[in-house]
């Protein structure tokens, strides 16, 4: 498994944090050093509940997004069809969501979401063998 650079970041100063907790609950004196240690050992709980929620949040909060997403397409756009998609990886911001129409394959836009009422249309870009100079049909120049 390898891991992205982000996350390896994030290990690297949680373990820090978490055994200067550890070190500091240790130096303490004597009568606090079990308070001390019930509170790093807390803390520690925290941090890993927080790492194991985390990516089920993020994907439950695309969901919704992607929901809005379509009923936005649905209004701007009635009658065609498209295909939602998320752009996989850390580096990516998850709340970017890309479209592909289907009269316009090879073509992706893509859109922040917020919420219902704040989307924006965040760029697009073309197919690598697109050949003719053209506008984009789905183009939103106001939202730039």
């Amino acid at each position: 498994m390898q891991l992205h650079p982000i996350t390896v970041i994030e290990i690297i100063f949680t373990v820090i944090f978490l055994g200067a907790l550890f070190i500091i609950a240790v130096l303490i004196p004597k009568t606090k050093r079990k308070i001390g240690l019930y509170a790093a050992s807390l803390i520690t709980v925290i941090v890993f509940a927080f790492f194991l929620i985390r990516p089920h949040w993020v994907n439950y909060q695309v969901s919704i997004k992607t929901e809005q997403l379509h009923a936005y397409l649905e209004k701007n756009y009635p009658g065609e069809d498209w295909k939602i998609k998320r752009k996989v990886g850390r580096q990516y911001n998850p709340y970017h969501l890309d479209v592909e129409f289907e009269n316009e394959k090879g073509w992706f836009y893509t859109y922040w979401v917020k919420s219902a009422d704040t989307i924006k249309q965040k760029g697009y870009a073309a197919p690598v063998s697109e050949t003719e100079n053209r506008e984009p049909k789905h183009f939103q120049p106001e939202d730039w």
